[in-house]
């Protein structure tokens, strides 16, 4: 089972957002429409709809999510009820299996490798 985590910009970000699609949506009607003429209806398209996307993000509650966290409940439990030791070679070998299996990134990894050799 995995939890799904959603998650939309900031209003200052779409605020930001929203007045750029503004002026790109004012460029496309003014500049770009009457010189390339199909392509300039598709830059506006695309320029309205961000432009609305924002809006909605910036001025109400309900906004567009923009992306999607999945925790993944069976990495979750593998580390948990992964049993850990105060012997040094033991929590090296522990905390290489939490690298491999995903749970920390390589730079956690270095770091805390480091820690435990230097604590030897």
């Amino acid at each position: 089972m995995s939890k799904r985590i959603k998650v939309k910009p900031g209003k200052g970000q779409s605020l930001v957002g929203f007045i750029v699609g503004i002026v790109f949506s004012l460029i496309g009607l003014i500049i770009v429409i009457p010189t390339f003429g199909p392509f300039g209806l598709f830059w506006t398209l695309i320029a309205i709809i961000i432009t609305i996307t924002h809006g909605k993000n910036a001025f109400t509650d309900k906004g567009v999510t923009t992306h999607e966290i999945i925790i993944d409940d069976e990495l979750e439990s593998k580390v948990e009820n992964y049993s850990y030791s105060t012997d040094s070679q033991k929590r090296l070998e522990e905390l290489k299996h939490l690298h491999e299996i995903g749970f920390i990134s390589k730079e956690e990894y270095e770091d805390r490798r480091k820690n435990i050799i230097d604590s030897i």
